[in-house]
């Protein structure tokens, strides 16, 4: 059972997504907040395998409560995923820099929402590649500095899981991954697995930010 927590301070949004989740054999909505404080509050309690946030909440932002829900190490399992009106929020680029595992647009079809949610359970991003690019290229501009000690980091890595990170980072699946290297799958999921460990990431989001801030993956470019 995938234990979900509603954080919105639009009470009709919740009843809707309530509604929707606990619908699913699944899935069980454990608990709302309709401010940032009260979701973290909320999440400190339950412990939930994901939140759905949205950005703008008064009592403290999603993003500073993304923020401090990523940091508290007894949340580890935990996953946000950031709920938006537009699919250029710059919030939800500094919400994946604070550890957000991927992000939602409130109109996304009911099925979207369903699959994206158990993706992020399952510890993979919710980022789709066309979006991810839009997004990221149009903030990354903005993290010089940082993206000059993100590219040190990458020295950690293997050729070969450079190789993979890049692809992560142009949002391919592990499968896409293995078939654009010729590697198996298997190979593919451990060459992701050990970057994110040599790199000190939570999850594929964050690799896929890394990718970017780091100039590994360039904004509006594809290898071949």
């Amino acid at each position: 059972m995938i234990e979900v927590v509603l954080a919105d301070d639009q009470v009709l949004l919740r009843a809707g997504l309530r509604a929707l989740l606990d619908a699913e054999p699944d899935l069980d909505v454990v608990g709302e907040a309709s401010s940032g404080a009260e979701a973290v509050r909320v999440v400190r309690e339950l412990r939930p395998d994901v939140v759905l946030m949205d950005v703008r909440m008064p009592g403290g932002d999603g993003l500073e409560a993304t923020r401090t829900i990523v940091e508290d190490r007894t949340l580890t399992r935990t996953r946000v995923v950031m709920l938006t009106t537009f699919d250029l929020d710059e919030y939800v680029f500094e919400a994946l820099r604070a550890g957000a595992s991927g992000f939602l647009v409130k109109d996304t079809q009911p099925i979207e929402l369903l699959r994206g949610i158990r993706a992020v359970a399952a510890g993979d991003a919710l980022l789709s590649p066309g979006v991810t690019r839009r997004l990221i290229g149009e903030f990354a501009s903005r993290s010089k500095a940082i993206g000059a000690r993100e590219h040190g980091r990458l020295g950690q890595l293997t050729p070969r899981e450079r190789e993979v990170v890049a692809l992560v980072g142009e949002g391919l699946s592990n499968d896409e991954i293995a078939e654009r290297l010729f590697l198996s799958p298997a190979t593919a999921k451990t060459h992701v697995s050990r970057s994110m460990v040599k790199l000190h990431v939570r999850d594929r989001a964050q690799l896929v930010v890394l990718a970017y801030e780091s100039g590994l993956v360039r904004p509006g470019w594809r290898s071949d």
